[in-house]
């Protein structure tokens, strides 16, 4: 875990690069400086890794106050790490919010398109010079009759560093009002 420092109050939690990327550049977007709060943002290296953070600053560890931001299909790592926690049992979705994490209904990237729309995506990649490698990608076999939102995701996912990059990139096409509820939800929770 990585030293946060004595300023620290506040930690959300994210599972990686990308979700920390799309939360500070919204954050800056809507005029918080997260750091001059004491908030750090931390990629976990992978939800697997919530309940050791948890442990580590939780109510049993330092004592910081929480957040966090996880895929849907991870939402069993988080609410078993709450509770390993001592931060709740049976945790509803809702209660998770309430605990301030909040769920991105696939991920970070589904959610992001959908604010952004299929046209505003391509824009994004229009403009980021990836238009060309947009098309032939979607003309790989593996990708023909599939949606072009999970086309989308796919194609963001495929190079490393893509997907923080797109984040940025995403987040900073959008009016901070279009961004995800997720994502301002956290903030919110701060």
């Amino acid at each position: 875990m990585p030293a946060l420092g004595d300023d620290v109050r506040a930690v959300v939690l994210v599972e990686g690069a990308s979700d920390r990327v799309a939360l500070e550049t919204l954050a800056a977007q809507v005029g918080r400086d997260l750091p001059a709060e004491g908030v750090r943002v931390l990629p976990m290296g992978g939800v697997t890794n919530v309940g050791h953070f948890l442990d580590a600053l939780g109510p049993r560890g330092l004592g910081l106050r929480l957040a966090g931001l996880y895929d849907a299909p991870e939402e069993g790592f988080v609410r078993r790490g709450l509770a390993r926690a001592g931060l709740g049992a049976a945790l509803t979705r809702a209660d998770l919010a309430a605990c301030g994490f909040h769920v991105c209904v696939a991920d970070l990237e589904d959610e992001l398109i959908r604010a952004a729309g299929v046209d505003g995506v391509r824009a994004v990649l229009t403009a980021a010079g990836d238009l060309h490698s947009w098309d032939l990608f979607q003309r790989q076999p593996a990708q023909r009759g599939r949606p072009v939102e999970a086309q989308l995701r796919r194609f963001i996912g495929t190079r490393s560093g893509r997907k923080a990059a797109y984040a940025r990139l995403l987040v900073d096409a959008l009016h901070p009002d279009r961004a995800p509820r997720s994502l301002h939800a956290v903030l919110d929770h701060l």
